[in-house]
């Protein structure tokens, strides 16, 4: 990988990240069309259904794409979706070299889109940052590849590990930034998480407001269907984004929120509650990607336990409660250090006044670039 390679790829990425939050059911992808040593054209997809980084790029550089080197985060598609196949738009445009950051892990690509451009005699190389052009796109590689979503659990908790006080007092425990830098964390994934406890003690609007963004859907595990059918993700303007998970199968009983525009899923049940595994899974069929889980801590053990965790977000804030505080995991039966659950630590940063930590499972799949 040479100097300039990799720095057009930087480049390439930036605007990819542009896209993040954005483009789901898609990847987040940039590209960048050089020639003679001189950017000519730069893209990225910006929405599902628009067109993709390399026609928006191609779009850009007009004629002096012909014989140009093109710098993509991810393989150029070869399938006909919504838009048409990028790798055809490449071999029309008459480049010269494509350097791709990763194989496209979508079965419908896989190499097919390489293989396109080399028939039409166009040199290919990929891998370049690799590992940064699999970061921007974690939970659209989870899904292509499992059929699950990806899963980030967000909470602001004290210097001493706690997430509220005796009460039930958790506002605010971080400060304004972090909370604005909760609201794009929001803007960015498909869904939101919360068990029923948060619902009834917090009638939280889980919607976007400190920053630009769409917001996400809203996910409820509501077991026994106790969420009470007067609060504000069951309003009239926000029911209709909003999906309660439970075991109670009485059609009757969920026309209590269906007609409230509401949806109901019905999960198989697993020790008396919701299963954490069949209701991922049903919400990967539905298309949903990404899932920030926002607590409480019943719901988070419970996850936790379950292994579906795939990122953590700790928002360190120093302040210190004391012993009588809530942690954020319910966890039982851990009595010696080597139970206890390992992570490892990715990117450690300052918002405001506190810390931000990411971590990742010790055994991570989805591990950080």
């Amino acid at each position: 990988m040479s100097e300039q390679d990799q720095r057009h790829m930087k480049r390439a990425l930036a605007l990819a990240r542009k896209g993040v939050g954005k483009t789901s059911p898609n990847p987040a992808v940039g590209c960048v069309v050089v020639k003679d040593g001189r950017v000519v054209g730069e893209g990225w997809h910006q929405k599902a259904g628009l067109p993709h980084a390399e026609v928006n790029a191609l779009s850009m550089a007009g004629s002096e794409a012909r014989g140009a080197d093109v710098f993509v985060t991810l393989e150029p598609c070869s399938h006909t979706g919504r838009t048409p196949p990028c790798a055809k738009a490449l071999i029309a445009a008459g480049v010269r070299r494509v350097v791709a950051g990763m194989v496209d892990p979508n079965p419908q690509v896989a190499g097919r889109g390489f293989a396109l451009l080399r028939k039409a005699g166009i040199i290919v190389e990929h891998g370049v940052m690799e590992a940064e052009c699999r970061a921007i796109n974690r939970p659209f590689i989870k899904h292509v590849t499992t059929g699950l979503p990806y899963v980030t659990y967000k909470c602001a908790m004290t210097l001493d590990g706690n997430i509220a006080t005796v009460t039930g007092e958790s506002q605010w425990i971080s400060c304004l930034d972090s909370r604005r830098y909760t609201h794009r964390l929001r803007a960015a994934h498909d869904a939101i998480m919360v068990g029923v406890d948060t619902i009834i003690a917090d009638n939280p609007q889980l919607t976007v407001r400190h920053v630009k963004g769409r917001n996400p859907l809203r996910i409820i595990l509501d077991t026994r269907l106790r969420t009470p059918e007067s609060v504000g993700v069951l309003s009239e303007s926000m029911a209709h984004g909003t999906i309660i998970a439970t075991t109670e199968s009485n059609p009757r009983v969920h026309l209590r929120y269906t007609q409230q525009g509401a949806t109901v899923i019905v999960c198989d049940e697993y020790d008396g509650r919701v299963s954490m595994v069949d209701l991922l899974q049903k919400l990967g069929k539905r298309g949903i990607q990404s899932i920030l889980l926002e607590g409480g801590s019943r719901l988070a053990g419970e996850m936790l336990q379950n292994n579906v965790i795939d990122e953590f977000i700790f928002f360190l804030a120093p302040k210190i409660i004391g012993s009588d505080g809530f942690a954020p995991f319910t966890l039982r039966g851990i009595t010696s250090m080597d139970q206890a659950i390992k992570l490892k630590f990715g990117q450690i940063a300052h918002s405001g006044q506190d810390i931000i930590v990411h971590a990742w499972p010790a055994e991570a799949v989805c591990s950080p670039a």
